[in-house]
């Protein structure tokens, strides 16, 4: 277990933005994840954990704690039961499942993090999330003082949400279960409409999963979402916001806003979302608010490629990255009534 103090935590960020923790310790195994997590705990000092660093954004000022980077490792298949240390790159793992044939995660490829993540945020893009395929995931019980299995069933999952994002105090992901497909070397059916029409297929249709999995790299590649050191539109969390879900009566009022806005033959995006709600698109709420691809001037701006990710292009800090956040919520909200919602975690900082 490696330990540094004063320790720099942008470089464990895919923004690459964030100052130093106090002390930052490097976890090999789950024995020394716990280690570290009870220490913190008993002296009650502060405790930020930090996977791939692919959803953080962390203050200016830094963390005044110890940050417990987990790097632990693990990938075991049996038959279709796959699990997973919390400290395998999750990029990687897809790749391998998907070269023994298996199905159910190649829609998930290039999502950078690690796997301890994936039922945090309830991982998904492309019609693929990690709450159809994970079984169970071990924790650390921080309350409780014990290593804990918890089912499906019980962890809350929902759009981008899980009981571990409700309370992200209380668990720390040591590994996480699946149950994968084995469909003959084909993926399961392609249920995102872009995602056919590059392949050429119905919504519906199974294609060879390492089709699947080629398209989605290459979809995520076109859109920034693939993580590159030389190309700054990848300096990103990603998907910045999430996409808004409303009642009928809120997509109503929305519906009139985008007619005053922009004439009342725009059709809006809408996806159902279950019991009467509605899901729309925050890339096309920003974009339809005057936020096109490659806005803004300062060292932080959206993408070139994507109106979704906010970027650092270099320079910036987290401030500068803030900023722009908030210009685009409140465009937004000026514009559609609708107020968008941060996915990145923010450490020391809120928008």
């Amino acid at each position: 277990m490696q330990e540094l103090h004063d320790a720099p935590l942008a470089p464990l960020t895919t923004f690459r933005l964030g100052g130093p923790a106090n002390r930052l310790i490097t976890a090999t195994t789950d024995d020394e994840v716990i280690a570290a997590v009870r220490a913190a705990d008993a002296a009650g000092i502060p405790l930020l954990v930090i996977g791939g660093g692919s959803n953080l954004v962390i203050a200016d000022k830094g963390f005044d704690g110890t940050a417990l980077q987990i790097a632990t490792s693990g990938f075991t298949l049996d038959g279709t039961r796959l699990e997973l240390a919390a400290g395998e790159n999750w990029s990687d793992a897809v790749a391998r499942t998907v070269r023994t044939g298996l199905a159910g995660v190649e829609c998930l490829a290039g999502i950078p993090g690690s796997a301890g993540a994936t039922p945090i945020q309830n991982v998904g893009a492309y019609g693929q999330e990690v709450s159809a395929t994970i079984t169970e995931v071990i924790a650390y019980d921080r309350r409780a003082d014990e290593v804990v299995t918890i089912p499906n069933a019980d962890c809350a999952f929902s759009y981008r949400h899980s009981r571990f994002k409700a309370d992200p105090d209380r668990h720390v992901v040591l590994r996480v279960r699946f149950e994968l497909e084995d469909a003959g070397g084909l993926s399961a059916p392609v249920r995102y409409a872009e995602t056919a029409r590059v392949l050429g297929v119905e919504v519906g249709d199974r294609v060879p999963a390492a089709v699947a999995r080629e398209t989605v790299l290459g979809l995520r590649a076109g859109k920034g979402m693939v993580l590159d050191p030389e190309d700054h539109d990848t300096w990103s969390a990603g998907s910045f916001f999430t996409n808004p879900v409303l009642t009928e009566d809120a997509y109503a009022a929305f519906l009139a806003r985008v007619a005053d806005r922009l004439g009342p033959d725009t059709a809006a995006p809408a996806f159902p979302a279950g019991d009467g709600l509605i899901k729309t698109s925050a890339a096309w709420l920003i974009d339809k608010a005057g936020f096109t691809k490659g806005y803004g001037t300062g060292p932080a701006r959206i993408s070139t490629k994507h109106t979704l990710a906010l970027t650092n292009r270099g320079e910036a800090t987290t401030e500068d990255l803030l900023a722009l956040a908030r210009e685009v919520v409140a465009g937004v909200e000026e514009a559609f009534g609708i107020r968008l919602v941060n996915e990145p975690v923010t450490v020391g900082v809120s928008l």
